[in-house]
């Protein structure tokens, strides 16, 4: 599906989630981008069936990577990032733009993302999220995980970069960007462990981990 939608499309996202723009804040603060690298690790080991909705989709690092390998991706964002359709609050929805979600939700939202998710979704859809591993840890997320068993969790063997507000360069102390001796940007490195989680809509069974 392109990102660039127009006219009747924009009408019914606004029909189905009205904007919030006081949420704007809260978006910017925990705007973490994707490597499209995550997604080759979700997909060569889980597929969707019909289309999926990317909800925080950024600057599109992960729908990208998802049109690549041939699923039809709806992008929307709370706030405008240049890609997709912006001004979309999820939390407003009162129906799934797409069959299955998966996106890299911000995390202090997480919980809440779950429970909403699961709501809209039809049964047997997905909903797969980028998250750290602690996502499983603290006594606040016990209710979400007993009332909606995560299916499979996919640990990721070797560490995945989260660009905040889209920047995967390595910066000093003082914000400047880091250049090695041959002029080329550094990465960032990351401290954390992230896993996908994936949920299936009326599933009941054990969850299994699996090593990707």
């Amino acid at each position: 599906m392109m990102n660039d939608w127009t006219g009747n499309k924009a009408a019914v996202f606004a029909a189905l989630c009205a904007s919030n723009h006081s949420a704007e804040v809260r978006a910017d603060k925990d705007y973490y981008a994707t490597d499209p690298a995550a997604v080759d690790l979700l997909c060569n080991n889980e597929k969707f069936e019909g289309t999926i909705w990317e909800n925080a989709c950024g600057g599109g690092h992960m729908a990208k990577r998802l049109e690549k390998l041939g699923y039809d991706v709806i992008s929307t964002d709370i706030v405008n990032r240049g890609y997709g359709v912006g001004d979309v609050d999820f939390f407003k929805c009162t129906a799934s733009l797409g069959d299955n979600i998966v996106t890299n939700p911000p995390y202090s939202f997480a919980k809440e993302w779950v429970f909403h998710s699961m709501k809209l979704l039809s049964e047997g859809k997905k909903l797969a999220l980028f998250l750290p591993i602690q996502f499983l840890e603290s006594e606040g997320r016990r209710k979400l995980l007993d009332t909606y068993n995560v299916k499979k969790i996919y640990t990721c063997t070797k560490r995945v970069l989260c660009g905040k507000n889209g920047d995967f360069r390595a910066k000093d102390k003082d914000g400047n960007v880091i250049y090695d001796k041959n002029g080329t940007a550094r990465l960032i490195s990351s401290a954390k462990f992230y896993a996908w989680f994936v949920w299936e809509k009326g599933y009941k069974g054990d969850t299994t981990l699996i090593r990707i």
